[in-house]
């Protein structure tokens, strides 16, 4: 079986593929036309996130068995298209969800501690007790939107604190003895932090708007490690500005898509402007899951997986 590699990855993936005697192909600089022109003489192809592995994509790898994703989701994928084909998808969760459970966790005691604020401040000669005064997250209820690999992952790093644990997933019977599941009526009633888990989807894309903001009976503080589409920037900015969100650690942004070079310009969205320069928002460049370890346990994986399935 012939596999073509098109981002690089941890050098164990290749290395046991080849162990298994699989054919390894590596190709991290051509076009995506380039590749859909040779696509046909492979059985399998490995990706991160350097293109979309769209229809024409597709129907062009006529030979094709399986996608293996090197991450958590598979949205760059049209999934629905490649199961019609047979295509086998794998995606990686497992690899680097304790990764994005320590990084939310970080986040959000760092939040809650004025840790960004303060180191910022004592680095420019301030030595500021009373205004860097913190709050203790024992006692809260946090929420998890999403409880799947990384919701779950999450929820095992608050069992060292007195707080209670909701989730809130389209999916049925998903709680267990780490969060307990409930409505979205119950959860907007009762949670101090929101926490999302969920991937990007029609139905999860741009769910954090306005309204549903305005449906939380408590201010409460927001961590987004999942995907940047999710919330709607614009309308968090409002309610930062409000106090209805006392504040966010966000490790993904709604315009990643968008050049980032473009985004520190002097035409910075406005929203964007607020975030960079607001004491009470924690930012990071989509690292949560982006560990040393979670770098071999993600391409560990998938090479498991193609193994079971094909070996």
């Amino acid at each position: 079986m012939k596999i073509l590699h098109l981002d690089t990855n941890h050098e164990l993936l290749i290395n046991q593929l080849n162990d298994l005697g699989y054919t390894n192909h590596e190709d991290y600089s051509s076009s995506k036309e380039t590749i859909e022109e040779k696509i046909s003489v492979y059985d399998g192809i490995v990706i991160r996130s350097r293109f979309s592995i769209d229809k024409q994509f597709l129907d062009a790898a006529t030979n094709l068995k399986f996608i293996g994703r090197v991450g958590a989701g598979l949205e760059n994928i049209d999934c629905n298209y490649a199961e019609t084909k047979g295509v086998y998808l794998i995606s990686a969760p497992e690899g680097n969800r304790n990764a994005v459970g320590e990084h939310a966790l970080g986040m959000l005691l760092s939040l809650f501690n004025k840790l960004n604020k303060a180191d910022a401040e004592v680095r420019n000669g301030k030595w500021l007790r009373e205004e860097n005064r913190g709050v203790e997250l024992d006692e809260k209820t946090v929420g998890l939107i999403g409880y799947g690999n990384m919701g779950k992952a999450f929820a095992k790093k608050l069992r060292g604190f007195d707080v209670d644990v909701l989730c809130y997933d389209i999916k049925d019977n998903v709680g267990n003895q780490n969060a307990k599941q409930v409505s979205l009526q119950e959860f907007q009633e009762r949670v101090d932090v929101v926490s999302l888990h969920i991937p990007q989807t029609p139905l999860t894309l741009k769910m954090i708007n306005a309204d549903f903001i305005k449906a939380f009976k408590k201010p409460f503080w927001l961590i987004n490690t999942a995907r940047g589409k999710s919330v709607v920037t614009a309308d968090l900015v409002s309610a930062l500005r409000t106090g209805k969100i006392l504040g966010a650690g966000l490790d993904v942004l709604e315009y990643e898509n968008a050049s980032f070079e473009g985004l520190f310009s002097s035409d910075m969205p406005e929203a964007f402007q607020y975030l960079i320069q607001a004491d009470n928002v924690m930012l990071s460049p989509h690292i949560a899951g982006w560990t040393i370890e979670s770098k071999a346990k993600l391409a560990q994986t998938v090479v498991d997986k193609i193994k079971a399935r094909f070996h």
